[in-house]
């Protein structure tokens, strides 16, 4: 059956901006159906709106459906559904009827197929109900249910709750859509069929493409697992991976610092069979807002599975960011071709100051709204006797922000120059790379107030 489900899954839907998220990957396959007994209901749509070339290449369909299946299970197309395996037929319009039982003879389940006639309106509900009813609970074999229609719900009761129901008892639901004169809601489908949608949803304009869409899908339900997986996963731009937790089944490493690949030699070869990976990012990024947590993420198997991920969000809250001193400029340069070497006019520079930058990030807690914040950041440094002396000093007023109630305020990029004084510094044979002591003393205050002075008037 290939691989029968995949998921991506995030361990919280909002962080900070320097937050880390868990993110989960994980993966199921069963066996062949050969392997892997499996009971089957095609639910086959004979609504009115299937009158004519529709409903004769539905039935074409379904009988090399069934011919697929009764190869796959005993090497043999013999008129058998072989190694435990069985198809059974429900077809529906005002209500649904069970045409067979789960059964074994390839040409009562064809001869099922073939005496459907078309008409009346599109009772979903029923279809699905009457497919679950055939399956036996005691049963070890998997349950898939394969519903074909080409149009909207029309009666009966809502299908979404009884397809959803049936999914929670560990059915698999495949949906094949045929845009008919009503337009089929691709959605819908989406909804009642087994995630992940891409390979366990199939729709056409054109009925002439129906028997291939039940080929595939039945060679899809026939393939064994899954073997040589490789999964690459390269996570937005904003993230960075921080580690990677060892899986469940198979290997994974990290390529960068935003790509990992996850190997897996084989899954759901015997049976059925999962795997997951565990891997945390960090937010790097500088803005608020919700983003995508992966770039992409690529599947590939020996059998060419089609594999689809969720691609989850998570909100990023920065509060507010204030950088009261702006980076230079930079200038952009390009080497063209096969050149060796680069010639280029960087402008005029000045200097500032001999000695060593340091650069200071900070964050001010729990700044109310309409407030005005002064800021001053004292730097000093001490000598081998315990002596400080003073490197700077700098002030910043924070503007006040409007959100409606008090947030954090990142402060970045507060630039210092200390000179090189020997003096100071602690002694070292290796001079200006002598180690450097500093402290830093932050003060901040609100600005505003809502003091009034009195205006009060004395009388004599």
């Amino acid at each position: 059956m290939g691989i029968t489900n995949s998921n991506k899954q995030i361990n919280t839907d909002q962080i900070d901006c320097n937050g880390t998220l868990k993110i989960t990957l994980a993966l199921s396959a069963a066996p062949d159906i050969a392997s892997n007994p499996t009971d089957i209901v095609l639910v086959l749509d004979r609504s009115g709106s299937m009158t004519g070339t529709p409903l004769a290449n539905m039935k074409a369909g379904a009988d090399t459906f069934i011919d697929i299946i009764d190869e796959a299970t005993d090497s043999s197309k013999d008129g058998t559904i072989g190694s435990g395996s069985r198809i059974g037929i429900v077809s529906f319009a005002d209500s649904a009827t069970a045409d067979t039982q789960l059964i074994t003879s390839v040409a009562a389940l064809k001869s099922a197929v073939n005496s459907l006639n078309a008409g009346g309106s599109t009772n979903h509900a029923d279809a699905f109900t009457k497919a679950v009813q055939l399956f036996d609970p005691a049963s070890p074999n998997a349950r898939v249910i394969v519903m074909f229609t080409d149009g909207k719900t029309t009666s009966g009761v809502p299908p979404a709750p009884v397809a959803a129901a049936a999914r929670a008892s560990g059915i698999i639901i495949y949906c094949i859509g045929l845009i008919g004169d009503d337009g089929i809601d691709v959605n819908v489908l989406n909804d009642w069929a087994t995630d992940p949608d891409a390979s366990h949803v199939s729709v056409t304009p054109d009925d002439a493409d129906l028997e291939n869409l039940f080929a595939d899908l039945a060679a899809n339900i026939s393939k064994p697992g899954a073997t040589d997986i490789v999964i690459d996963e390269t996570v937005n731009p904003d993230f960075r991976i921080t580690s990677v937790i060892p899986p469940t089944k198979g290997t994974a490493m990290m390529i960068s610092n935003t790509t990992l690949q996850w190997k897996i030699s084989e899954l759901g070869v015997s049976g059925n069979e999962g795997a997951s990976l565990e891997f945390y990012v960090m937010h790097v990024g500088q803005s608020t807002g919700t983003k995508q947590v992966n770039a992409s993420i690529l599947y590939s198997d020996t059998e060419g599975n089609v594999v689809t991920f969720p691609d989850p969000s998570v909100s990023v809250d920065c509060g507010i960011v204030v950088t009261p001193e702006p980076c230079p400029v930079p200038v952009e340069l390009k080497v063209e071709g096969c050149h060796d070497s680069l010639v280029a006019d960087l402008g005029d520079v000045y200097l500032e100051s001999l000695g060593r930058i340091v650069q200071l990030d900070l964050t001010v807690k729990g700044v109310c709204p309409h407030k005005q914040t002064a800021l001053a950041v004292v730097l000093t440094e001490v000598d081998s006797y315990g002596e400080e002396y003073q490197r700077g000093l700098k002030t910043i007023t924070l503007p006040a922000h409007n959100y409606p109630s008090c947030r954090d305020i990142q402060v970045k990029c507060i630039r210092f120059v200390l000179p090189e004084d020997l003096n100071v510094s602690v002694p070292d044979p290796k001079g200006i790379c002598s180690p450097r002591n500093l402290k830093v003393r932050v003060f901040a205050n609100t600005i505003d107030t809502d003091f009034r002075c009195c205006e009060g008037t004395v009388t004599v």
